[in-house]
């Protein structure tokens, strides 16, 4: 049995078992000091109750043995009680300002303490060095009126230099006026994020949701937003009913998300779980996801912050996960005219999504949106009906439905031109396909450059219990179902071990400029 310390803070310590299972394991027992804090089947394991500045010996045992290390945490200036600066803690009172307050005090290496309560609250604005700690049956509880909400302006240009603008809000992947998140950070560093307790956008019992696509006064708020952060650490907390997305880094690096608990009602609109936009080495481990939209989007932004304030997705890897219940388990795109590059999904399991790996983009993000270098590893999908689709003619934003972007013709290639690179896929078990397993369609004018399938099984539905249904978000795409691999403008496609057991499933389509190379294909 062995294990990797992942991230240790001032009052906790998260690790990872080393095997190859997919979120969870066997039965592991988990002992600081000889006393037993937890037993759990899960491969990520986050231990809370502990001192600052403190020496543990942290010993993990299961059927295959166990291993014992040395853990020391941090050290820790002053831990500030948010009840000292008169929050009530009783779910009625407005505890913002009495937080506010808190955060403002707490000194470099500090850390801000909620205890069990419900502490009702509108935005909070965290700041650089310092811990925010909410402990077990702590619950951060979001005021229902938007008007308690500040407004994140779009953004702002220097007065005395017009050339000089910073984006503090953004809206869709453009830079527009949005209420401020119940938690927000901008340009904080060394930010740590811990415990038991939960955030709670309480939108369920707001007026987010209603009219969701009209803007009033601004955009919906995140309920988590890191603006131009750097070395920033969630740990254990659960978060849920989010206004829209709900944990969105922007323009930010040196991320680190473990063992969250992310939960939307699966009707919520637009309330995306993970949505990295323009972020570099970005870890999401051990977290569970269930909500209304996507599960994890990676972003870069629409075509004017591509061009003004490009910065690329990339160096981020997605682990040990468990993905359930939205539109996509793991997307990329829409909004992608920075590009995305390096990415690695592994360990993870899905379950009852819409649709499994997710790319999407469409003419008009531009030439900057390049997306390659995506690898998708040791994932298994369950009661996922449409489990690999790339649509390079999503038919999102205003225009979605013109010609410019759902002409099957070739288009002039000019600024607007995005494109895909490579993707990989190896060692994949799909299990409840129904409506195709492998569905792609690049542009004529910019093909998919490769699509490489490796020790790929996939089971599907029996043929009556499959429902038609649409895999690409694109005009023209009928309702399909018992589709194995169609393609259209796939430059480049590598099989390589791919099985497929199920009656009346259909023998791959290839249109366009698609170069299928097959190694054993085979269906049973």
């Amino acid at each position: 049995m062995k294990f990797k310390q992942m991230a240790v803070t001032v009052r906790s310590v998260t690790i990872e078992r080393v095997n190859t299972d997919q979120y969870e394991s066997t039965v592991c027992q988990v002992f600081i000091n000889n006393q037993l804090k937890a037993e759990t089947a899960k491969n990520v394991i986050s231990v809370f109750g502990l001192d600052p500045d403190t020496e543990y010996t942290l010993t993990v045992k299961d059927e295959a043995g166990e291993e014992t290390q040395v853990v020391h945490t941090n050290a820790e200036t002053i831990l500030l009680n948010v009840h000292a600066f008169g929050a009530k803690g009783d779910g009625v009172h407005d505890d913002t300002a009495a937080i506010q307050a808190a955060i403002a005090c707490c000194p470099k290496d500090g850390t801000v303490y909620l205890p069990k309560g419900t502490y009702l609250s509108a935005s909070l604005f965290l700041k650089s060095d310092m811990n925010f700690w909410l402990a077990k049956d702590a619950v951060l509880l979001g005021a229902t009126d938007r008007n308690q909400y500040p407004i994140l302006p779009g953004m702002v240009r220097n007065i005395y230099d017009n050339a000089k603008e910073m984006s503090f809000g953004s809206w869709e992947g453009t830079p527009l006026d949005c209420f401020a998140a119940l938690v927000s950070a901008v340009g904080a560093k060394n930010l740590t994020v811990f415990g038991e307790g939960t955030i709670n956008g309480n939108a369920d019992a707001a007026d987010w949701w209603v009219n969701q696509k009209v803007k009033r006064i601004a955009w919906r708020p995140r309920l988590i937003f890191l603006n131009g952060c750097e070395n920033v650490l969630f740990q254990g907390v659960t978060v849920k009913n989010s206004p829209s997305w709900t944990i969105h880094p922007y323009y930010s690096s040196q991320l680190k998300f473990m063992n969250l608990l992310i939960q939307n009602p699966y009707n919520s609109p637009n309330t995306d779980g993970f949505d990295p936009e323009s972020c570099t080495d970005v870890l999401l481990l051990g977290t569970k996801i269930a909500v209304g939209d996507d599960c994890v989007a990676i972003k870069s932004g629409k075509l004017y912050m591509a061009v003004a304030h490009h910065r690329a997705s990339e160096r981020i890897e997605i682990r040990n996960c468990s993905l359930e219940h939205g539109h996509g388990s793991v997307t990329i795109g829409s909004e992608i005219a920075g590009g995305v590059n390096n990415v690695v999904v592994s360990q993870c399991r899905v379950i009852g999504t819409d649709r499994g790996v997710r790319i999407k983009t469409r003419r008009g993000r531009g030439e900057k949106s390049v997306l390659t270098d995506l690898h998708f590893e040791n994932i298994r999908m369950d009661d996922v009906k449409m489990p690999i689709t790339v649509n390079m003619h999503y038919f999102c934003d205003p225009d979605g439905h013109s010609s410019y972007v759902q002409d099957q013709n070739p288009a002039e290639k000019d600024y607007r031109t995005p494109a895909i690179g490579s993707i990989t896929l190896k060692e994949v078990e799909c299990h409840g396909v129904s409506t195709s397993l492998v569905c792609a369609c690049g542009l004529p004018e910019s093909p998919i450059e490769q699509i490489t399938i490796e020790n790929l099984e996939a089971y599907y539905l029996p043929e009556t219990e499959r429902q038609p249904a649409v895999p690409l978000m694109m005009d023209g795409f009928e309702p399909v179902s018992g589709e194995s691999i169609w393609l259209k403008n796939v430059s480049a496609l590598n099989v390589k071990h791919l099985t497929i057991h199920g009656e009346a499933v259909k023998e791959p389509v290839y249109l366009g400029e698609t170069h299928p190379n097959i190694q054993d294909l085979s269906f049973e």
